[in-house]
């Protein structure tokens, strides 16, 4: 008996499914204890954001949210520009490439490792929070949804700068250190964006690290920039786009 529309749907989604976490779990196993991935996505924010945090004459606690939005940052966009040139050099991309699977599955797979990866490492100054320095939660329901969206957005960002044809990871992370950095500065995690001139805080609305260290920063004081509502519509509109232009790129660099 032939499979209807639907059944035929539902096997191809089943195994478009399939095929993204078996790409997942392939970075998990293989690239999460890098040393340039530990050093990227773990260290990196870490002394970053103490070497500004120290100046502030604030409670440690209180410096939380902004540690959570930076983590999430580095650690979700350090995974694929690392492996995927990687996988170029030794070939094992072309192999991907030309598996049965869609260019989604592999975006999307790719994606999913780093945002695993991220949502792990952001749990550790969570924890910190919570345990060390006593720092509230008023809505930990928002801080879930928070950093599951931003940890995909910035997991899309990094898959879609690794799409560039090169097998050196210096190249990937070099470019896309041009756009990690600057995000930081603009998205009011260390300068709240209230106090920036007015030409920073327009170019503040198109950082999605704005709308996620907002939608962190509400989870635990309760006031925010905008409303939750929108913070999740932004994000949900950058991880589209960014999703969208890396597939057209992995399809028009890999013709």
């Amino acid at each position: 008996m032939p499979l209807t529309d639907h059944e035929r749907w539902t096997e191809r989604l089943s195994r478009e499914i399939s095929a993204a976490w078996a790409i997942a779990r392939k970075d998990m196993r293989i690239y999460y204890l890098k040393p340039n991935i530990i050093v990227s996505g773990i260290l990196f924010p870490l002394f970053m954001f103490l070497a500004f945090a120290i100046g502030k004459n604030a409670p440690p606690g209180t410096l939380i949210p902004g540690l959570i939005a930076i983590t999430l940052l580095f650690s979700a966009s350090s995974i694929e520009p690392v492996s995927i040139p990687i996988e170029r050099r030794v070939k094992t991309f072309d192999r991907l490439l030309s598996a049965p699977i869609s260019l989604h599955s592999l975006v999307f797979g790719e994606s999913l490792s780093g945002f695993l990866y991220s949502l792990g490492i952001a749990c550790l100054p969570l924890v910190i929070g919570v345990i060390l320095f006593s720092t509230p939660v008023v809505h930990p329901l928002v801080l879930l949804i928070a950093m599951a969206l931003t940890a995909f957005c910035f997991a899309t960002l990094g898959t879609l700068f690794a799409a560039y044809p090169t097998e050196n990871v210096g190249e990937v992370m070099s470019m896309l250190n041009t756009v990690r950095l600057p995000l930081i500065f603009i998205s009011g995690v260390f300068i709240p964006l209230s106090a920036m001139p007015l030409i920073g805080q327009e170019i503040a609305l198109f950082s999605p690290l704005t709308y996620g260290n907002d939608m962190i920063g509400y989870a635990y004081t309760g006031t925010s920039l905008f409303p939750p509502l929108l913070d999740i519509m932004a994000l949900v509109i950058f991880i589209l786009i960014f999703q969208f232009v890396a597939n057209y790129l992995y399809k028009k660099f890999n013709e």
